[in-house]
Formats: structure tokens, C-alpha cells, sequence
């Protein structure tokens, strides 16, 4: 039997299954006598055993058949120990890496030691110790590199570069793939583990010497790990056959549609004809949203992941944290809820490690406001202090005297979004480097929405998302720039309006207006995109935006109005031009690009500083 095309099939069951023995194991530590919680857990390892057996999968077969075994001893005694979780837990782990590597097609990795007890059961450092026990050590290193914009060939580059590294020690791994570089993958970037007896800082001042590197870091060592597991999404989702009666029908309904139209043109009849158009644009809409109803996926594909890392931090920090939920059957494009992932993450760990003191409360919560989803992480702890915020930015330069004391608190706290920008001395495992945040706020900004931030000292933090349902069909304000047609989500769009040029006053160097009584430093499209000066107006065209953690007011030259719109992603290297976030084709023919602000903006904040 060719087993080949099933593998789908079973690696989507299987990490389905593996979830839900975590949410089990998690739930079971909080009552660890539930004999229907350890009942289902068996069942959960039962099934992943019978699937990985019916596949050959025997290394995967044989650790779901061990842990059959002591879960059945768990449930004759009726009760499961804490012992027992973190065990189960690290399985789990192990388990993953299996999957991983059947969905890359190696072979499975041993499990014998694990089995046997010879490997210590800590939970992630488990499957790291496992999938590669010889490599990692205290000599391993991680490091990333970034070229330079300006580098016209940055696959010849980087092959330079690893021929570099060879020296420096024994390559176990890079992303991307010597042979992917080779046959033509196009990357800036290069992730390299590397096992050598140098420091950071000798490979670090090795390589400061090539002048095409934009950027040289020693990340955390889980980023290998995390870049596969992002590679290896599969895209398979499972539809319910009463949707696909529902396209079948519609199907039908377009065929018959489409005869009436031909009839009606062919007769010249123009009252069928407009009926026939009218029906038809009725049933695209209803296509779109059944199409839409596909991709929806709902937020507990990401949520039910967090209350493990929640039980983590809380092992490895000491403190006592209630995780809470609401809003969990909210439904989003599958490509937001992947792209939420990591944000939500980082969002639960800082409000652990930087929020709650000892004890507290972490909530997400998530609603829907007309086309939108709103989804807030909030917790009870100690909040953000806005003078510590406010003295860590006058002394990296992100604030002048002037502006530190005249700065709202909305964007100050924004400043906590800035890359590299941290208020902790203490570098830990969760924070302390300056990441994190600036992940967030860029994953909301690229996936159309807005990051909004308040904090109370003393009462908690709240961290809010305004996010689109789909970023397939997106509504968008079209905007005209040098004869270009643009546009930008509604959803980042806070107000347009048109100002006479006698409103606008100079602050410094820089134009502003007073809008709601506060100052809206203006920005001008066609210098952003380099593009000629334009006529002087009576009128101008603002877009009142937010950008790099503070409002805007954009200048365009006209203000064409807001359209539903199919985004399409350009295909490679277009999808590689700075502040392009794809295309779309509007009705009259017309081409349409995306427009993203920040990495345009960011670019000529590095050049002016």
C-alpha cells in the first residue's frame, strides 16, 4: 500500500491529538484524581498509536505504546501524579519532534533512551536533547545574519559567507539550506547553528569586517526549532460536507445564471440582461462568504496552545497564575490565526514576567465589532510605569527633553513597540533583549490591524488588537499618489479629511497641523515614495494614520474612496520591494498595490538618524 499520500492526513490528526493531550495534561494538573480527564488522555495516546502503526511510522507507534502503558496505570489507580504530567509533557515533546521529522520525510528519531529513562524529563529541553543529542552542547552557538539592502546578489553572498563560517566550525544546520540557496531561493537572511570552540565575540569581530552585513546576532537557541515548525505548516484544512452541498448548489445556480445572461444578450433583452446581473452579483457574494466560511478557523487553534506556556512560566518562575479565555469560538482567516500565533505568545509571556508580581489573573479576551475582531490580553499585575518608559527613551534618543514632557501616555506607551527598547536590567529566558513587542506590533501592522496599549500602575495592562476577519478580501481606502493608485486598509485608517495649506505650520523641521487639539506631523506620500513634487492645491488630502507608535497625517494627492478588494501576494523577488504588501486588480482593469508604511518609514528614520 503506497502510504505516501495519507501522510497528510495523519500528521494533521496526529498534532491534533498531541494538542489535546496537552490541554488534558494542563487541566489534569489542577485535578489530577479526574478519572474521565486520564480516561480520554488514554484514548488520545491510543489513537496516535494505532494511526502511527497503520502508517509504519514504528518509532512514533512504539512512544504512543508506552505511554498507553502508563496511563493505563494511571487510570486503575484513578489518579495522576505531578511527576507523571511533567513526564507525559515531555513525551509530548518528543512526540512533536517525531512528527517533525515525518513531515520532512527523515527518519524518526530514536526514542530507546527515552523509554528507558537514560534522558531527563524537561519538557522542551527534552526533544532538543533527543534530535540532536551529539550536536548541542555548551559549544553550539546560534547566529543570524541580515545583508545589507544594497547587496544586488545576496545568494552568491551567502554561500560566501558559510564558506566563511566552515572555518570558524562544523555547520549542523543553516535555514535556508545550502542547497536551496543553490538553486536560486532568494533570502537575506541566514540562521546558522554552529559547534566551535570560539566566543561570540571573536566570531562576531571576524565577521564585522564584511561591509555587507546589515545586522550580526546570537539568537535564543529555540529559533532553529521554530523556523522549521513555521516551514513545515501543512495548509490541508477539513471542510464540512454540508458546505460543500452549499457550493455545489451554488455551483448550479451560476450555471443556470450564466445561460440566462447568454440568452438575454443573444435577444437583446436589457431588463433580463440587468436582472441577470443582478442575480448574478448575489450569487458572488454568497460565493465569497461560503469561500470565506473555508478559511475561518477559530481562535482556539491558538489559545488552547497557551495554557501550557503558561504552566511553564509559572514552573520555571515560581509564581501562581490563572489563565482565562472568553471569546475562544471567535472565527478568523487561517491566515491571521497563524500569523497570531506569536503575538499572542509574547503578549501572555510579558504580562507573566513583566506584569504579575506573584499571583494574578492573564485574560484573553476576544469580540467581534461589525467587520472586525477585536482580542485583548490584559492581566492584574503591577502595570507599566510611564517615567520608566519615559527615561529609557531619552536615553537611547527616541524622545527630546521637550517631547519626553509633553508626550500622552498613549504614545508613550507605544514606545515599548520600538525594536531593541527595554526597561528590564536583567536579561532572562522571557525577556530582557528588546524583542518582542516590536515582533508584535509589526505582525498586527502587516496583517492590516492596530496594536493599542493602556496600563494603570498598580492595576494591570491591557494589550489590544484591531484586527480584519480575512486578509483575502479586504476593504480598502484608494488612494492616488504621482498617478499611482494605492491603498491601505481601512482598518488602519483612523480619519480622512482636507486641510486649507494655511492651516499647516511648521514645528523644527517638521509640517504640522492642529487636529482635536493636538499636533499631526504631516507626512508627504510622494517624498516617502520618492516620487516628483506634485502641483500646490487649494485643498490638502490628509489619511490620519498610525505609524512606528504615533499618529500621522499622510499627504496624497487625492482621496479616490474605499473598495472591497482581492489581495493578491506579487511573486518573487517583487514580493521583496520595501512597504509592498501585495497587489489587487480593481474592476475597470486598473492594477492596485498595497501600501505599507512602517518599513518605509523605519528606512528613512535610520537614514535621517
Amino acid at each position: 500500500m503506497d502510504i505516501a499520500k495519507y501522510r497528510e492526513m495523519f500528521l494533521t490528526e496526529a498534532a491534533e491529538h498531541l494538542q489535546n493531550m496537552v490541554s488534558l495534561l494542563v487541566e489534569l494538573e489542577a485535578a489530577p484524581e479526574d478519572r474521565n480527564g486520564i480516561a480520554a488522555l488514554f484514548r488520545e495516546a491510543h489513537s496516535i498509536k494505532g494511526m502511527a502503526a497503520t502508517m509504519s511510522y514504528s518509532a512514533t507507534a512504539q512512544l504512543a505504546h508506552h505511554l498507553e502503558d502508563q496511563l493505563d496505570n494511571c487510570r486503575s489507580l484513578g489518579q495522576i501524579s505531578s511527576t507523571q504530567i511533567d513526564y507525559l509533557l515531555a513525551a509530548v515533546d518528543l512526540l512533536e519532534g517525531l512528527l517533525q521529522d515525518i513531515r520532512q520525510q527523515l527518519p524518526e528519531r530514536s526514542v530507546e533512551a527515552f523509554i528507558q529513562g537514560e534522558i531527563p524529563h524537561q519538557g522542551l529541553e527534552l526533544l532538543e536533547s533527543v534530535s540532536c543529542s551529539e550536536d548541542l552542547d555548551n559549544s553550539n552557538l546560534l547566529i543570524h545574519l541580515r545583508l545589507e539592502e544594497t547587496v544586488a546578489a545576496p545568494g552568491p553572498r551567502l554561500l560566501v559567507l558559510l564558506k566563511k563560517l566552515e572555518e570558524f566550525g562544523r555547520l549542523l544546520e543553516t535555514i535556508p539550506a545550502e542547497e536551496n540557496i543553490l538553486q536560486g531561493e532568494i533570502s537575506r537572511t541566514l540562521e546558522v547553528r554552529l559547534k566551535t570552540d570560539l566566543s561570540q565575540e571573536q566570531i562576531f569581530t571576524r565577521l564585522q569586517k564584511y561591509s555587507e552585513l546589515a545586522e550580526i546576532t546570537f539568537p535564543p537557541e529555540q529559533i532553529v526549532e521554530k523556523q522549521r515548525k513555521q516551514q513545515a505548516v501543512t495548509t490541508t484544512v477539513r471542510v464540512g460536507t454540508d458546505l460543500l452541498d452549499h457550493f455545489i448548489n451554488l455551483t448550479g445556480e451560476l450555471i443556470t445564471n450564466r445561460y440566462c445572461l447568454q440568452t438575454a444578450a443573444a435577444e437583446r433583452n436589457w431588463s433580463g440582461l440587468n436582472e441577470g446581473l443582478g442575480q448574478l452579483a448575489r450569487l458572488v457574494k454568497n460565493l465569497h462568504h461560503q469561500v470565506l466560511q473555508v478559511r475561518m478557523m477559530p481562535l482556539a487553534t491558538v489559545t488552547d496552545r497557551l495554557p501550557r506556556t503558561v504552566r511553564d512560566l509559572c514552573r520555571s518562575s515560581g509564581k501562581e497564575v490563572e489563565f482565562v479565555v472568553d471569546g475562544a469560538s471567535i472565527e478568523l482567516d487561517r491566515a491571521i490565526i497563524e500569523a497570531l500565533t506569536d503575538p499572542l505568545t509574547h503578549m501572555v509571556r510579558n504580562a507573566i514576567d513583566h506584569g504579575i508580581e506573584q499571583q494574578g489573573r492573564v485574560r484573553i479576551k476576544a469580540w467581534r465589532e461589525r467587520d472586525q475582531v477585536l482580542i485583548q490580553i490584559s492581566d492584574n499585575g503591577r502595570g507599566i510605569d510611564p517615567e520608566k518608559i519615559r527615561q529609557r527613551a531619552l536615553q537611547c534618543g527616541l524622545l527630546s527633553p521637550v517631547q519626553a514632557e509633553n508626550i500622552r501616555d498613549y504614545d508613550l506607551y507605544q514606545l515599548i513597540c520600538h525594536p531593541g527598547f527595554s526597561t528590564v536590567e536583567e536579561i532572562t529566558e522571557t525577556s530582557g533583549r528588546g524583542v518582542g513587542m516590536d515582533v508584535v506590533k509589526t505582525a498586527v501592522e502587516r496583517l492590516g490591524g492596530i496594536l493599542m496599549i493602556d496600563s494603570v500602575a498598580g492595576e494591570g495592562s491591557r494589550m489590544t488588537m484591531k484586527l480584519p476577519l480575512s486578509v483575502a478580501i479586504v476593504r480598502m481606502l484608494l488612494i492616488e499618489s504621482a498617478g499611482s493608485l494605492l491603498g491601505l486598509p481601512i482598518t488602519r485608517v483612523l480619519q480622512t479629511l482636507e486641510v486649507s495649506p494655511a492651516e499647516v505650520r511648521t514645528s523644527g523641521k517638521q509640517l504640522v497641523i492642529t487636529l482635536q487639539g493636538e499636533l499631526l506631523p504631516l507626512l508627504s506620500l510622494r517624498k516617502i515614495l520618492r516620487q516628483p513634487k506634485g502641483q500646490v492645491k487649494k485643498l490638502l488630502s490628509l489619511v490620519v494614520t498610525e505609524v512606528l507608535g504615533r499618529k500621522i497625517g499622510l499627504v496624497v494627492d487625492r482621496l479616490v474612496g474605499q473598495q472591497e478588494v482581492f489581495v493578491q501576494g506579487l511573486p518573487a523577488p517583487f514580493d521583496r520591494l520595501r512597504g509592498n504588501n501585495g497587489g489587487a486588480i480593481l474592476g475597470d482593469g486598473r492594477i492596485m498595490f498595497l501600501l505599507d508604511l512602517q518599513p518605509l518609514l523605519e528606512k528613512r528614520r535610520k537614514k535621517e538618524a
